[in-house]
């Protein structure tokens, strides 16, 4: 990878590197990845993918990855890429992400960003909060803490964080308490400054343009429980069996820790459906809560436009975006 991470770190500088790309982001199952595939084949453009889970291999139908008619639509990138093994973050993504773009751009094609990982999308929108990185003697120091001691020096060093941080994440206690640690002051007082920061960002500024798409809720999520039928009717529990070693990241994925109850005979098979159904659901709401929230895309609701109407407005949107590179 070539672009440093610290790299053009204000909004006006960032601008260069996305290139006009067009972004199509919202909640799992709208139907971004379809719109995607269509919109690239018509404007002859590539797509790079901001889902953090559809990036690793080997999880294609538990991730719901497109299949191979939509993938035959256009050339897409940073899709089954990764081990499932291997750790993943926001600044490796942002990284990868954007050497992609340059790829592309450097190629004459145009590039669309479609996923629903917020902070993957905004890491590429309004680049990354300046937080230092890990500092491994600390986190050895830290590795030997148990969860608890954990939670107590972060409460100690920063009440807020509490309302913010899950605080059964060891991953994330551990991460916020090392900022705290390594900068003296709180991290929620920086992920806060970091906010304000790209909320205030004008609208050239803190992004390229795009579309932000969903449906009315209860649309949303009967695509969600036919979804998980069909990923099961299709095989997503021997594709989890044939999983050995997952990262910690990998292992967040919806539906592997529910899968796994069940091949340990735990749960039945009714039972595992409906609670992948119930926390697709959940993850659902949080990201059009998350969506609804940045004013940088344009909303554009599904449910109350036909596909070929959807499509023709965002294609539309699009090719305007291009254009602006190409002036």
């Amino acid at each position: 990878m070539t672009a440093p991470l610290t790299e053009k770190s204000d909004a006006s500088e960032r601008r260069p590197y996305l290139g006009n790309a067009f972004f199509i982001v919202g909640p799992t199952a709208a139907g971004k990845s379809e719109i995607a595939a269509e919109i690239a084949r018509r404007l002859k453009a590539e797509i790079v993918n901001a889902d953090a889970f559809q990036i690793y291999r080997g999880l294609d139908l538990l991730t719901a990855k497109p299949d191979n008619t939509t993938l035959a639509k256009a050339p897409h990138h940073l899709l089954g890429t990764v081990p499932p093994t291997q750790e993943m973050n926001v600044e490796t993504f942002r990284v990868a992400a954007l050497e992609a773009i340059r790829d592309i751009h450097a190629r004459g094609k145009d590039v669309i960003v479609a996923g629903g990982s917020g902070l993957y999308v905004k890491a590429l929108t309004h680049g990354l909060s300046p937080l230092p990185g890990a500092d491994p003697k600390l986190r050895a120091q830290l590795s030997e803490l148990s969860l608890d001691e954990l939670r107590e020096q972060l409460v100690a060093l920063d009440p807020a964080a509490v309302r913010e941080i899950d605080l059964k994440n060891r991953r994330r206690v551990t991460r916020a308490l090392e900022i705290c640690l390594l900068t003296g002051r709180p991290v929620s007082e920086q992920r806060a400054q970091a906010e304000t920061r790209g909320n205030h960002a004008s609208h050239s500024e803190a992004a390229t343009v795009g579309v932000f798409v969903f449906r009315e809720r209860a649309e949303l999520y009967q695509r969600i429980d036919r979804r998980v039928e069909k990923m099961f009717a299709e095989g997503v529990v021997e594709e989890v069996r044939a999983l050995r070693d997952l990262s910690s990241t990998a292992e967040k994925a919806l539906g592997v820790r529910e899968i796994r109850a069940l091949l340990a005979g735990e749960i039945s098979e009714p039972d595992c459906i409906a609670k992948i159904q119930q926390a697709t659901r959940r993850y659902a709401k949080r990201q059009l809560t998350w969506f609804q929230r940045q004013d940088n895309f344009e909303p554009l609701n599904l449910s109350s436009h036909g596909y070929p109407e959807a499509i023709e407005l965002i294609a539309q949107n699009a090719r305007r975006a291009f254009a602006q590179r190409d002036d």
